[in-house]
């Protein structure tokens, strides 16, 4: 599968998310506490938008009756059409898991100099001169 650079990662604040779009398909990366987590944009429920999503965290029971504890905060993603939820870091349905799930894509932080021999690529297109024209610098 190949690599594509799709911004800084300066650009992405931990708790934000951004929407990309790679070979046509749009991708919503998401940062939690400095670590990249790729997800598909697209419930797998009807098609929601992911990207306008709501995250949330989980409510866990206490150690004793009526105690709770909250967790995971931020690492949940709550489709905003009806609700189904997706963990950020696995992509994994919070009601079955084993059998839903939005696609996740692997993100890494490169630096810059790393990107100059690749594996990554650009796409091209063929480019013809038709005419000569000139130009004048004033």
């Amino acid at each position: 599968m190949a690599k594509h650079v799709v911004a800084p990662a300066s650009e992405l604040s931990p708790g934000e998310r951004l929407v990309t779009e790679v070979n046509g398909r749009k991708i919503v990366i998401f940062n939690l506490g400095g670590e990249f987590f790729g997800l598909f944009n697209r419930c797998p429920h009807q098609g929601g938008d992911l990207c306008a999503g709501r995250t949330t965290g989980l409510v866990e029971a206490g150690d004793e009756p009526g105690s709770y504890r909250y967790s995971r905060r931020g690492e949940i993603l709550r489709c905003p059409w009806h609700g189904w939820e997706f963990d950020i870091r696995t992509g994994k349905s919070r009601c079955e898991p084993d059998r839903i799930r939005v696609r996740s894509y692997p993100v890494e932080v490169r630096q810059g100099a790393d990107l100059f021999d690749g594996p990554y690529v650009a796409e091209t297109v063929p480019v013809t001169v038709e005419e000569d024209y000139l130009v004048v610098e004033a």
